[in-house]
C-alpha cells in the first residue's frame, strides 16, 4: 500500500504531497485539481510499465493534451521542465518517476530517469563480495542491539542466520510486488452506455476505465460461487433486487438476467439494458473491489454518479469494507456531501482530503479530521461541514 505521493510540475500542480490511506476521499470545486492528481499517478503508472505513448496514456484514464500543458503552466520555464512523482510505500520502499517531452508534434514523453530504492539496494549488494555485505548487515545488527538494549527490549540468544541469496531474493520480491502495484493503477470513470451494452473488452483488462469487460469479469467470478455470491448479497442494497443469472456458456449471449422482487414470478428476467443504472454502477462496483485480477490500487473519479444520497453514504461503508477485505486501495473523488457520510474519519485507513487552489493558482491538499463536539451537541456531520463551508471545498468566488 502507498503511503505518500509527491507531485511536481503536472498540470495545475506545482509542488504537492498527500499522504493516504487506505480509502482516501477527495473533495473540491469544479477544476480544483482532483483529478490530476489522479492522473500524475497514472503517469507514473504508465513510466513504471515503459509505456509513456499517448496510446498507452488515455485508456488509463489520462486526458492527455499538449505536451506544454500536461505540465504546469504557471511559469513559461515550466513547460520544458520534467515531471515528477514519488509513491512510498507502507515498508518505506521509495519509487521516482522523472519524465520528459521535447514538445514537439509526434513525440512521447520518456522516462528520464527512475529510481526505486530497493531496487538500486540489490544491485550494490549483488556488487559486494559476501564478506562486504556480511560486514554491512554486522553494522546495522549492532545498531539495532544498542536500540533494543535502550528501549529495555530482549534480545534473543540465538539471532538467526543470515543468508545473503535470501536476503536478495526478500528484496527483489518487494520490488516486483511494488511494481505490480503501481503498474496496474487505472482511474475509472464508468459510463453507462458501457455497463448497459455489455461491450467487448477494451484495451485494460480485465476492467476498462468506462466499465468495459464486466460481462466477462462477471462469469470468472462465478466459478467459484463465492465471490459472485458476495456481489448478489452486496446489491441487496437495491430494494427491487432479488437475484441475477449469467449465461456461462454462450460469447453470443451478452446479457445478464436480472431478477425483480416484486414482478410476478411465473415472468421471465429482464436483461441489464432495462435495468436502473445505479444498480449497474453498484454491480461494477463491487466487481472491481472483490475481483483478485483488478489493480490494488486504483481510483475512482466522481463515484456518486448516478446514486441516490443516501445510497452514497451506504456505499461507501460497503466499499470500505471490501477494500480491507480484498487489500485494496482507492481514492475517490467526489461532489456529493452524503459521500463523506460513509467514512469513519476516526480510523486512520479512512482519509479525507479537501483539494484546493491557492492564491497563486496551484493544486494543494488538506486532510480534514473528525469534527470535535461543541459542547455536550453531537459532532457536526461530515455533509454538513461540507456544505456549509466549514471544511472548503466550496467555490469562494460568489
Amino acid at each position: 500500500m502507498f503511503t505518500e505521493v509527491q507531485i511536481e510540475n503536472y498540470k495545475s500542480i506545482q509542488s504537492l504531497k498527500i499522504n493516504l490511506g487506505r480509502v482516501n476521499v477527495f473533495i473540491g470545486e469544479n477544476g480544483c485539481g482532483k483529478s490530476n492528481i489522479l492522473e500524475a499517478i497514472a503517469l507514473a503508472s504508465a513510466a513504471a510499465a515503459n509505456k509513456l505513448d499517448n496510446e498507452f496514456l488515455a485508456p488509463r484514464g489520462i486526458r492527455v493534451t499538449e505536451p506544454e500543458f500536461m505540465r504546469s503552466a504557471f511559469d513559461k520555464e515550466n513547460v520544458t521542465k520534467e515531471i515528477k512523482i514519488t509513491l512510498e510505500r507502507v515498508d518505506q520502499n521509495l519509487l521516482i518517476f522523472v519524465m520528459q517531452h521535447d514538445n514537439k508534434p509526434y513525440s512521447n514523453w520518456t522516462s528520464v530517469r527512475t529510481f526505486n530504492q530497493a531496487s538500486q539496494l540489490v544491485d550494490s549488494l549483488k556488487e559486494q563480495t559476501d564478506e562486504q555485505v556480511l560486514g554491512y548487515i554486522n553494522k546495522y545488527l549492532e545498531k539495532l542491539v544498542v536500540t533494543l538494549v535502550q528501549e529495555g527490549k530482549v534480545i534473543p540468544k540465538d539471532p538467526p542466520v543470515f543468508n545473503l541469496q535470501m536476503v536478495l531474493n526478500a528484496i527483489s520480491n518487494n520490488v516486483i510486488q511494488t511494481n505490480l502495484e503501481i503498474t496496474n493503477f487505472l482511474i475509472y470513470s464508468p459510463e453507462n452506455s458501457s455497463l448497459r451494452t455489455f461491450i467487448e473488452e477494451g484495451q485494460i483488462q480485465p476492467l476498462g476505465t468506462k466499465g468495459e469487460g464486466l460481462l466477462k469479469l462477471l462469469r470468472v467470478l462465478s466459478n467459484p460461487p463465492e465471490k459472485i455470491n458476495e456481489i448478489k448479497q452486496r446489491l441487496e442494497l437495491i430494494d427491487w433486487f432479488d437475484d441475477f443469472k449469467i449465461y456461462q456458456n454462450s460469447e453470443i449471449e451478452r446479457n445478464i438476467q436480472i431478477k425483480d422482487r416484486y414482478l410476478d414470478k411465473e415472468l421471465p428476467y429482464f436483461n441489464q439494458r432495462s435495468s436502473n443504472e445505479g444498480f449497474l454502477f453498484l454491480m461494477f462496483y463491487f466487481a472491481l473491489f472483490v475481483s483478485d485480477d483488478t489493480p490494488k490500487f486504483f481510483a475512482i473519479d466522481n463515484i456518486e454518479n448516478a446514486l441516490n444520497p443516501k445510497l452514497c453514504t451506504r456505499l461507501i461503508q460497503e466499499l470500505v469494507e471490501l477494500a480491507k477485505k480484498y487489500d485494496k486501495q482507492v481514492i475517490f473523488t467526489t461532489h456529493n456531501p452524503a459521500v463523506l457520510d460513509g467514512l469513519d474519519l476516526h480510523d486512520d485507513e479512512q482519509r479525507l482530503f479537501t483539494i484546493y487552489r491557492n492564491i497563486y493558482g496551484h493544486t494543494k491538499a488538506e486532510r480534514i479530521f473528525p469534527p470535535e463536539p461543541l459542547d455536550d451537541d453531537d459532532p457536526v456531520p461530515l455533509s454538513e461541514a461540507f456544505l456549509n463551508g466549514y471544511i472548503g471545498g466550496l467555490p469562494n468566488n460568489f
